[in-house]
């Protein structure tokens, strides 16, 4: 049964849960600037990505950015540097635009016109768990042809919203076991 694993790890298993190792292959399908902002470069490519139009500029504010508008300028022309609570207010800004800016691409090409995505999952890691209170999981793939929830989640960060999708429209379909699936190693998608 899902989320009934309320003491995870008592017994020396280790994993994630299942939507978060998901949530992590979406970003990497999302293609984020990969320079960290605390280089100047990095925050520069943030700073073009959220203000190069008008149309960026205003969903970088619909998404919570409070920055002034000169002071962005000052940040880009080297004159000013901004503090460490504005670096990372500037990165969750960014990470919500992006997200929002590809999630409808990342439905399309994970639905692939109903033919969907393989999905490989790796299930926990119990080698810390003592024999008799080891379960019986194992390396499992499936198809999944419907990602609009869980992506619509992801793109909203959505965690709750997330695990409800990974639980209804992904491993729904492993069939009985898929409570096993709650906690995972790892997930890989073929897309």
């Amino acid at each position: 049964m899902p989320d009934r694993n309320k003491e995870f790890g008592k017994y020396g298993a280790q994993g994630m849960k299942g939507h978060e190792a998901a949530a992590r292959q979406l970003d990497q399908l999302a293609g984020f600037i990969a320079t960290p902002i605390t280089q100047r470069r990095g925050m520069l490519a943030r700073l073009n990505y959220l203000t190069r139009t008008p149309h960026a500029k205003a969903a970088a504010r619909a998404a919570g950015l409070t920055i002034s508008d000169r002071t962005l300028k000052r940040w880009a022309d080297g004159k000013a540097t901004p503090s460490k609570k504005s670096l990372t207010q500037l990165e969750t800004v960014y990470v919500r635009v992006r997200r929002h800016n590809v999630a409808r691409y990342l439905v399309q090409r994970l639905n692939r016109q109903g033919r969907g995505t393989r999905v490989e999952f790796h299930p926990l890691n119990q080698s810390q768990v003592s024999r008799p209170l080891q379960r019986d999981v194992s390396f499992r793939t499936l198809n999944v042809r419907h990602w609009d929830r869980m992506i619509q989640a992801w793109a909203a960060d959505d965690s709750r919203a997330m695990d409800t999708a990974w639980f209804d429209d992904i491993t729904a379909d492993l069939g009985s076991d898929y409570g096993a699936y709650e906690y995972v190693m790892n997930i890989g998608f073929a897309a």
